[in-house]
């Protein structure tokens, strides 16, 4: 009788009651003496400890180590940096799977590749056989001298916080991001990967002598945590509601023992590339050809016999209802026709949620419910009902997108078939009036709560003055004014609405007001919004780089620089906002060709220059971005100026200012002598108001980049809008008179404001964020951190008591629903009159609600009432009669 492998925590299974059994020659831990359900449902709320050690793992070093894994897996293994990793599939050449494994790059020429235990000497005779092509490659098998522990679940964070003294030595929060870290002497490596579905989740390589130790001080100091041990039993269940697959189920054979495709498997678009760099890899040609087939399918053309089809099924995840457990084996029939088999099922518990949206978690009451995953023809679609077969008996199905979201850190939440409501009463059809009163009554009440009872730290709003609101609302409202410059006529605005005079008169003075506030020689002020604005300058620069060749395909950005989301960028500037249509794919990463900033270990709101300066001689960006959402320092404008003064050509600089607008000056920062090329901004955050855009540079007629500016302003109109809001280009002009008069003490009153809500903040016992230095701030920001994932329940508890604020991830996040910290701005409450003295009030206010967790809404409320007459805008005097004919214009006329 062959003895049976064992882990190095065989010991502690056994001193922890485990049922250990058999698993491809491993002893291991079925479940511990709570149960499998017990574990699946703690790994949900609290978090999970797995050994794992039963996985192989092979580490692979030399020259030749890259050329190797391009050749053996299907994914591109260049495209990972040191400190990241892929999921990939060893393939064979027919396109199925020898195995599934994780890819993890340590340093530049050393990975570790893990593989399923089940597999561990086939893959590793696989990968020896190939080994002679490669002779400056190390293949080593680690998988007895480094232990592997996964620790997944919302709570498992602050678990290794507590080890390692402090978040900077995780790996970013970004999942298959690695770090290496020293953990009980020894270096550990640390990856956010995970086989869980669990947004939160870390798997540990330790070396196999402290794999025990560890072990145990991760249990002990996770009980606070709610951290439990868990065994194979449970983590089967996790990874199936996860929709993971399971080699020998989803991989492999199907029922009938013919091979499964890889692109039998969702997953396979994340784990096959077919970069140039891979060069004649393994089974590439059948891989290709079975991608060309699902493309076609994806798209409606594909007319191949099904006899012939290369990937006749697909693995769909399917819930069940109606009772009874679909096996793995169980046939699926729709409309009676056979579509294939249930490949793993079983039912699994969850947490009835408590709460709704952002505020949700897991409740106190666990339910069951039953699902699969089935190997079923491909060309069924999300929502088809099917029949399973159980026991003789038939069950109904239906085919789900996924069983679980873990796109709504810290937890991962179920995902559940709600049938659609049928409604049974008739609606009323109430009046015009009735609803006009109705209506009239909501907007009112709101209006006396925000602007009389509510402190507002929101720091991407504004309220607007009142001739500035009224004036947004007045006639040319609601009509047109379009315009372009027309070389034949002489180069004059050629209107194409008639009654259009006032209006080309004030955009025109509109203009002029702004270059003055911006110092410049160039605006554009047609964009409703900054995103249309950035959204207008890629564009144009799109427009620009092409203007050569206008018969060939038109170019993207080759490379842009920018902040990472995570650190504060904007949303805009990113790829699941307006870059994406307008930057390339990088040609190694196959990823977006964007290159984030690096910022200081102890300051991430700060840039780190020096490595911003190797990156850019790397990545040579086109386009760097400055400007963030979350911003407490000037942007390093001045030093990046410098750094690309001397590359041809040089890369252009962008700042959006949408959040600093109105701070921009001489206490702020001037962007444009300091070096920037271009400023886009919206004009109603630490601006006046109204609710618009702006592009501006100094790139006028007879510089270097007058067809860039050319191509921008013929971007904006006819390129991005039509009607471009006249009543809001009408408010904005008296915004800008306003700011043109009494800027210069605004800004400087709301960074002393800042400053001292920041320091009253912290004398109150609250952690602020930012450099103490600089007492926090530079700006009209100040971020709070309040505890992990603790943002939203900080910031709804704050707004019960009249504050409104902003909850925000925070760089060591995972995401906007595990905000740990609370984003604040003191722009509009210094446009109401608020000092230093009062912002310590506030922030005793705070205090009280946050630390003390008391209900003081009646205070907050006088408090407000201090503070409900607008500042630096005409006197209330001057502007009442104003207000007065205005109103009488455009309501009793």
């Amino acid at each position: 009788m062959v003895r049976m492998k064992r882990t190095p925590l065989y010991a502690e299974h056994l001193k922890l009651g485990a049922q250990m059994v058999e698993f491809a020659g491993w002893e291991m831990p079925l479940h511990y003496p709570p149960g499998i359900l017990a574990e699946h449902l703690a790994t949900r709320k609290f978090g999970g400890l797995f050994d794992i050690s039963h996985m192989g793992r092979f580490r692979l070093s030399g020259h030749d180590a890259l050329p190797f894994l391009q050749h053996v897996l299907t994914n591109n293994a260049a495209a990972l940096e040191p400190g990241q990793s892929q999921y990939t599939i060893i393939p064979n050449e027919s396109g199925g799977a020898v195995d599934d494994t994780y890819l993890y790059r340590i340093s530049e020429e050393e990975y570790l590749l893990v593989v399923n235990a089940a597999n561990i000497e086939k893959d590793w005779d696989w990968l020896q056989k190939l080994q002679p092509q490669f002779p400056r490659l190390v293949l080593e098998d680690n998988t007895t001298s480094i232990a592997m522990l996964s620790l997944q679940g919302p709570g498992t964070k602050a678990i290794l916080e507590a080890i390692l003294g402090d978040t900077s030595k995780l790996p970013e929060p970004i999942r298959n991001r690695l770090a290496i870290a020293e953990m009980l002497g020894a270096k550990v490596a640390i990856a956010r990967t995970g086989y869980t579905g669990e947004p939160i989740g870390f798997e540990l390589f330790p070396p196999a002598d402290i794999a025990a130790r560890l072990w145990n001080e991760l249990l002990e100091i996770g009980k606070k945590e709610g951290i439990v041990p868990v065994g194979l039993g449970a983590r089967d269940t996790l990874r199936l509601e996860a929709g993971f697959p399971l080699y020998g189920h989803e991989l492999g054979s199907d029922v009938e023992g013919k091979e499964i495709p890889v692109f039998a498997l969702p997953a396979a678009r994340f784990a096959v590339s077919f970069s140039r760099l891979k060069g004649e890899s393994i089974g590439r040609e059948a891989l290709m050809k079975q991608f060309q087939e699902v493309k076609l399918r994806q798209e409606g053309q594909l007319d191949t016999p099904k006899e012939r089809l290369l990937v006749p099924r697909t693995i769909f995840p399917m819930s069940i209802s109606g009772g009874g457990i679909a096996r793995a084996g169980c046939p699926v029939y729709v409309d009676g026709s056979l579509v294939g088999n249930v490949t793993s099922g079983t039912v699994i518990p969850y947490w009835q949620a408590e709460g709704t949206g952002v505020k949700a978690k897991p409740g106190s009451e666990p339910l069951r419910r039953s699902i699969c995953l089935a190997y079923l023809d491909a060309d069924l679609r999300d929502g088809q009902k099917t029949q399973v077969m159980i026991r003789d008996k038939t069950a109904a199905g239906v085919i789900v997108r996924r069983h679980i979201g873990g796109e709504a850190a810290p937890y991962a939440r179920p995902l559940l078939l709600e049938e659609p409501e049928i409604p049974t009463t008739t609606k009323t059809v109430e009046s015009l009036a009735n609803l006009a009163k109705s209506l009239v009554s909501k907007a009112g009440d709101n209006t006396l709560w925000r602007q009389k009872n509510t402190i507002n730290l929101i720091p991407s709003e504004q309220t607007a003055s009142p001739l500035v609101k009224l004036l947004s609302i007045a006639d040319p409202s609601g009509r047109y004014a379009e315009h372009r410059k027309v070389e034949a006529l002489g180069n004059i605005e050629a209107y194409y609405y008639q009654g259009t005079g006032f209006i080309a008169e004030i955009e025109l003075e509109l203009v002029e007001r702004m270059k003055e506030f911006l110092g410049c020689a160039e605006v554009e002020m047609r964009l409703i919004s900054g995103q249309m604005a950035n959204t207008t300058v890629f564009s144009g620069l799109l427009d620009y780089f092409n203007r050569v060749d206008r018969r060939a395909e038109p170019r993207r950005l080759r490379s842009v620089m920018n902040y990472h989301l995570g650190k504060g960028g904007h949303l805009s500037a990113q790829t699941i906002g307006a870059l994406r249509d307008y930057v390339s794919i990088h040609p190694v990463t196959e990823r977006w060709a964007v290159v984030n900033f690096p910022v200081l270990p102890d300051n991430p709101y700060r840039i780190d220059l020096p490595k911003t300066a190797e990156l850019i001689a790397e990545h040579k960006p086109e386009l760097i971005i400055l400007g963030k959402s979350m911003t407490l320092h000037p942007e390093p404008v001045k030093e990046l100026a410098e750094m690309l003064a001397g590359i041809k050509p040089k890369p252009l600089i962008m700042y959006d200012a949408a959040h600093v607008l109105g701070l921009l000056g001489p206490s702020f920062q001037e962007p444009f002598s300091e070096g920037t090329d271009i400023i886009t901004a919206s004009t109603h955050k630490t601006f006046f108001g109204t609710q618009r855009g702006i592009i501006a540079s100094n790139m006028s007629e007879g510089t270097d980049y007058y067809d860039l500016w050319q191509s921008i302003v013929k971007r904006a109109f006819p390129g991005s809008v039509s009607n471009h809001h006249l009543g809001t280009l009408l408010g904005l002009l008296m915004a800008a008179y306003e700011m043109n008069t009494y800027g210069r003490d605004y800004q400087k009153q709301v960074m002393a404001n800042a400053k001292a809500f920041a320091l009253a903040l912290k004398e109150q016992g609250l952690q602020v964020e930012g450099d103490p230095r600089v007492n926090y701030t530079e700006t009209h920001q100040v971020v709070l951190r309040v505890g992990y994932a603790k943002g939203v329940e900080v910031a709804d508890r704050l707004e019960k008591n009249n504050i409104i604020v902003n909850y925000q991830a925070l760089p060591d996040d995972e995401g906007f629903t595990a905000s740990s910290g609370l984003r604040t701005g003191v722009q509009e409450m210094t446009r109401f009159g608020m000092k230093e003295a009062d912002f310590a009030e506030l922030a005793e206010y705070m205090a009280a609600v946050i630390l003390g967790k008391k209900d003081i809404s009646p205070q907050v409320s006088s408090f407000r009432q201090r503070f409900t007459r607008m500042q630096y805008c005409l006197p209330e005097k001057q502007a009442e009669p104003l207000v007065d004919d205005l109103i009488n214009h455009l309501i009793k006329s």
